[in-house]
């Protein structure tokens, strides 16, 4: 990264707690947590929704049940897994322990919806029912969770976009754990102007939520960046919800087109999204890791749509005399 240049303060430093509420020492409800709760909550209400309407496959009462495994086994240990696996492998192998240590972060989109894949199947086999109509019902509810995600990102400051100068461009302080040496010796100095307690970067960076003087002195060494985050809470978010509820809830598509449009449209959304993403992990063919992941994806859901036409029923409806999973 090379050192950005002393310029006046003209764009908003970032300085959002990670905190709803800290109870001191680093321990609270934290806003990354929150958004998982409120997802999972927000996944149940919409499937039970569907079930209530009549175009879903998963019965009113088994959502609940499903929504829990969902959330841990797909979710929580996908996610995780993907992390390690797909950005962070030598982390794993310097720290095994760490993959237990959720309260620092690492969760992959990628490797959380590869893991929803598994446990949908593993559901669907056990309880006799189709497997593309319970796909088509969850990836329904999952751009609600992808949005609180991509909220909470913005919150803790983290993931953030390319250098820019467009007028809503930000400046975010986490950019100083990839800087140059000097810069970093630059913040460090320039904050124990303000107070000779800060003497570490980790600890500038926790303190810039409730010390407005250590923005102040760190804007001019920050770039301003675009709020990638919140270009992915709407394209895999919003976006992707407006296009999956209208095909689920009213094309009535046969089973496995919706679950297809969202492999698709989410690769495409995140494709175009991490171009204004700076790079978390090296490049791969000259895409980001997200991009190139990403067009995986694209080819699953092209084979979701070349195997729905097989099915005859829409989704949401069990054809006659067929209970086994698909």
């Amino acid at each position: 990264m090379d050192t950005p240049p002393l310029i006046p303060m003209a764009w908003w430093v970032h300085q959002w707690s990670p905190f709803v509420v800290e109870f001191g020492g680093g321990f609270g409800v934290r806003w990354y947590g929150l958004a998982y709760v409120l997802a999972f909550a927000a996944g149940f209400l919409v499937l039970r929704h569907l079930a209530r309407r009549g175009v879903a496959t998963l019965p009113e009462q088994q959502v609940g049940d499903f929504i829990t495994w969902a959330a841990l086994f797909g979710v929580m240990l996908g996610g995780r897994i993907g992390h390690f696996l797909f950005y962070y492998p030598e982390g794993f192998l310097a720290d095994p322990l760490s993959f237990f240590q959720l309260w620092k972060g690492g969760m992959a989109s990628h490797g959380g919806i590869l893991g929803l894949v598994v446990f949908t199947y593993v559901y669907a086999k056990r309880h006799r029912l189709s497997w593309r109509g319970i796909g088509d019902d969850l990836v329904v509810a999952a751009p609600v969770g992808l949005f609180l995600g991509r909220c909470a990102n913005f919150i803790n400051g983290e993931l953030y976009g390319r250098p820019t100068s467009v007028p809503w461009a930000m400046r975010f302080p986490k950019e100083l754990f990839d800087a140059p040496t000097p810069v970093v010796q630059q913040a460090i100095a320039r904050c124990q102007e303000v107070d000779p307690r800060y003497v570490s970067l980790d600890q500038i960076v926790d303190a810039v939520p409730s010390d407005p003087r250590l923005a102040e002195a760190l804007g001019p060494l920050l770039a301003p960046r675009h709020p990638s985050q919140l270009y992915e809470a709407a394209l895999e978010g919003l976006a992707l919800f407006a296009l999956l509820w209208f095909l689920h809830t009213r094309t009535r598509p046969a089973k496995g087109v919706v679950t297809g449009m969202f492999f698709i449209a989410y690769a495409v959304f995140r494709i175009f999204a991490e171009m204004f993403r700076e790079p978390d992990a090296g490049l791969v063919l000259g895409l980001t890791r997200g991009q190139f992941l990403s067009l995986f994806m694209v080819l699953v859901g092209a084979a979701f749509l070349l195997a729905a036409p097989r099915d005859p029923a829409p989704s949401g409806r069990k054809p006659t005399g067929t209970d086994g999973p698909r």
